[in-house]
């Protein structure tokens, strides 16, 4: 490290002292003054086969120009006259000893001593590229140098611990990279490549670009970064196997000349060019032969401020005896040789980078201006001026220049300047088509209009090209732009939102084959209103009538052979129950709810449930009458002291109560859209049996009932003739049968709304069997047959039945009733 420095300054020290005599009349590097400011401009680059760069030399001057404009101010810094000292930032070799110049007092370079400034220049204006601040930047940073860059635009320099005292006039890269996304939407351009020059600069703008594609559409087919030894043919072969028309150009402008130039050379044609900000205004280009075949170029660029007084500076400068010594080396730091640049020359080259050269000089005044207390006419000269005391000021300016408000916000990134749209139109100029703001809101407007395309068409790119409404996009391979189309199955829908899933409609929205949104399907259920509905609740009606007709005519004959025969007390537990059996059946209509559901089935399960145990227990003791208590006069005995009909009936109830209310409490039965059956519409359905075990476990139990009822009614069909109790029971079990065959039948072959008809008629008709059945025919004997509604008329059908034991069974029967 020691001896590194030691060959600068040596370096140095034979620079200082080759300085010929030329150099005492008039240098355009120098200028003396009460405080100088640095300037890093790279007019020459010594690895580029001894580039020359116009619009480079152009900032030079301009810098120039705005310390000589400051300096005849009367309003800004007032009796104090700034200098500078100027470098040409040509190669890495030869750019240490002007930066040790820069940083020297009386030739003494001490970076390593304490409390010492030993900085000859309160400030640096540049350098223009990334790399080239990179690799001087550290050198200022140490003791806190203003270095204001006009080029430098990598994302690096956010980094305030590595770089406290850099800012910056012109827009970081993040900026340039927006605007370059903002075309590719507005165009639709979704598969680009990304050329870059293999620098902190073009790194630094692929690494945004990526990141910013990253949630776009927009692929990044191809990029590459371009150095001196690229194979042009090469690459442009590439880019035309992936089949890319729009290529962005993320480079300087030299790189850029010699892309442009082979892609000229090679027959490229109808390509989209975007070209960035370093070379959007370059002035050769847009005039060289064949470059209208390669397509159209589109660029970002500074809007075009023309700068007061500069032209005239320059005819000034130039028509002065400027000192040249052609036989010293042209790429020194400080000697230009540009005698033979004309003033219409610098006047006409790219202005790109000039404004942000003339608002860095100007800001450090205003700074200056601040630290020395100016005020009326003069500044305090006695203030003891450092470096960190202009920075401080820096950050914290704010002042009008050419109609723009200058500030810098906290990375010291400018908080003011837009950009201009601009394309290389037929006349070989960089027309503004549009622009760009950032202040106080980002802002993109772009006239299409003005835009000549190559071929007279927009051009395209893509790798797939976009897929008809309705369809989704299958990625195939690495990239999400390449993809086949498939359409979207019935009852799914494309959200503009992900366009590679179908998405599934609700359950009330339904959708056709290849649809880009759902509609709502019709609602379909059974109103109270609706012809077959009226007709059931009216039959139900009448059903109730019917119970309470029955009640009061068995209330009146109640102690009569008939009634009590047929159950007594039981009768009347029989038809509370068919009656409240029947409120599912009204329940069976109207839009249904969570309390429609439970209404619509629970009734009717827990109160059948105890109507068949009735039946099954009646059924029972008309057995053990006839055919058991005879044999075994203890069980009729046990059974009438412990009331064990009335125990039986009760067990079953509350065990079906039981199921049905842990299933209701556990999973309640709600509606659901049944959307099986019609693509279009819904029938909004109760789900009862949500709770599988629960719900199965009730219809079991009262199949169960079923078949015991059946089982003890059948086993007396060889009863009295006359005797029609258990044969009124067994024909009821066997309709109750029929009837749900019949509604099971309905449900498979009908799916509408009308189901639930069905459900609700298969209701009633069981109520009305077990009414007519059991009940009908008993109410004909009160009725119409009085005389077979003695004790003595029961007596003597038993005696028909059983000559032998008639007596015994008689005395049974009546002791059972």
């Amino acid at each position: 490290m020691f001896t590194l420095i030691f060959v600068y300054l040596c370096l140095l020290c034979c620079n200082l002292h080759a300085e010929t005599e030329c150099f005492s009349k008039t240098s355009e590097f120098k200028m003396k003054g009460d405080y100088l400011l640095g300037g890093l401009f790279g007019v020459h680059h010594v690895n580029l086969l001894k580039y020359f760069s116009l619009s480079s030399y152009r900032r030079f001057q301009m810098m120039r120009f705005s310390i000589e404009e400051i300096n005849n101010s009367t309003s800004l810094l007032p009796n104090v006259t700034l200098g500078y000292e100027i470098f040409d930032h040509c190669s890495d070799t030869k750019n240490f000893p002007g930066i040790f110049s820069l940083m020297s007092v009386d030739g003494s370079v001490q970076p390593w001593k304490e409390s010492v400034n030993f900085s000859k220049v309160i400030a640096v204006v540049g350098t223009g590229t990334s790399t080239a601040t990179m690799t001087v930047a550290p050198l200022f940073m140490m003791d806190l140098i203003p270095m204001i860059t006009y080029g430098a635009s990598s994302s690096v320099f956010f980094r305030k611990q590595n770089f406290p005292s850099f800012l910056r006039t012109v827009h970081p890269n993040k900026d340039v990279i927006e605007i370059i996304l903002r075309f590719l939407e507005k165009f639709k351009w979704t598969w680009v490549a990304f050329l870059y020059s293999d620098g902190d600069y073009g790194r630094d703008g692929l690494d945004l670009f990526v990141k910013k594609i990253k949630d776009t559409e927009i692929c990044l087919a191809f990029s590459h970064g371009l150095k001196e030894d690229t194979d042009y043919p090469k690459l442009i072969k590439q880019m035309e196997q992936h089949r890319i028309n729009v290529i962005i150009v993320f480079t300087t402008e030299w790189t850029a000349e010699r892309l442009i130039m082979a892609a000229i050379q090679q027959n490229v044609t109808n390509k989209v060019w975007i070209a960035a900000d370093a070379w959007s205004l370059h002035k050769k280009l847009p005039k060289r032969p064949g470059i209208r075949n390669i397509g159209t170029v589109l660029g970002i660029a500074e809007p075009k401020i023309t700068i007061p007084g500069f032209d005239d500076f320059i005819n000034s400068f130039k028509a002065q005896n400027q000192c040249e010594n052609p036989e010293q080396d042209p790429f020194c730091n400080q000697r230009c040789n540009c005698s033979s640049v004309s003033a219409e020359d610098i006047i006409t080259a790219d202005p790109s980078f000039n404004f942000p050269v003339y608002s860095a000089v100007y800001a450090v005044a205003h700074a200056l201006h601040a630290v020395l207390q100016c005020g009326a006419g003069s500044c305090n000269k006695s203030i003891k001026l450092y470096p960190h005391m202009v920075l401080e000021e820096l950050r914290k300016s704010k002042f009008t220049l050419l109609n723009q408000t200058i500030q810098f916000d906290d990375n010291g990134d400018p908080k003011f300047g837009p950009y201009a749209i601009v394309f290389w139109n037929e006349s070989g100029d960089a027309e503004e088509i549009g622009s760009y703001t950032f202040h106080p809101k980002h802002n993109f407007d772009i006239n299409k209009s003005k835009i000549h395309w190559h071929g007279d068409k927009e051009p395209e790119s893509f790798c797939s090209k976009e897929c008809p409404d309705g369809f989704m996009k299958k990625q195939e391979g690495v990239h999400k732009c390449c993809f086949s189309c498939t359409i979207c199955p019935k009852g799914t829908y494309l959200n503009t939102t992900d366009p590679y899933n179908c998405m599934k409609c609700k359950d009330t929205e339904w959708s056709a084959e290849g649809s880009k949104a759902c509609k709502p399907r019709q609602l379909e259920y059974v109103q109270f209103s609706d012809p077959a509905a009226i007709c059931i609740m009216t039959g139900t009606v009448i059903l109730l009538a019917f119970i309470v007709a029955i009640s009061v005519l068995f209330a009146l004959n109640y102690n009569t052979p008939v009634v009590r025969s047929a159950g007594g007390p039981m009768c009347f537990l029989i038809l509370g129950c068919l009656s409240l059996c029947s409120i599912s059946v009204f329940f069976c209509f109207g839009k249904p709810t969570i309390v429609f559901c439970i209404l619509r089935y629970t009734p009717f399960f827990l109160f059948g449930s105890v109507c068949l145990a009735c039946l099954a227990v009646h059924s029972f003791k008309i057995i053990c009458i006839f055919k058991i208590f005879a044999k075994l006069p203890i069980l009729q005995r046990y059974w009438r002291k412990y009331h064990r009909s009335w125990l039986i009936i009760s067990i079953v109830f509350f065990i079906q109560a039981a199921q049905l209310i842990s299933g209701t409490i556990l999973s309640p039965p709600e509606p659901y859209p049944d959307t099986f059956w019609y693509s279009d519409k819904y029938i909004l359905r109760c789900y009862f049996f949500k709770n599988h075990k629960a719900s199965l476990s009730s219809c079991v139990f009262l199949f169960i009932l079923w078949l015991i009822t059946l089982f003890f009614s059948y086993t007396g069909r060889n009863l009295p003739k006359n005797y029609n109790e258990v044969r009124a029971i067994t024909f009821c079990m066997l309709q109750q049968i029929l009837i749900w065959i019949f509604f099971a039948t309905g449900y498979t072959i009908h799916h509408g709304k009308y189901l639930q008809i069905f459900s609700a008629l298969a209701m009633l008709l069981s109520l009305y069997s077990y009414l007519f059945n059991y009940f009908i025919s008993k109410c004909n004997i009160i009725i119409f047959k009085p005389e077979q509604n003695t004790q003595q008329y029961f007596q003597d059908l038993i005696l028909d039945y059983s000559m032998q034991s008639s007596q015994l069974v008689a005395h049974h029967f009546y002791s059972c009733l």
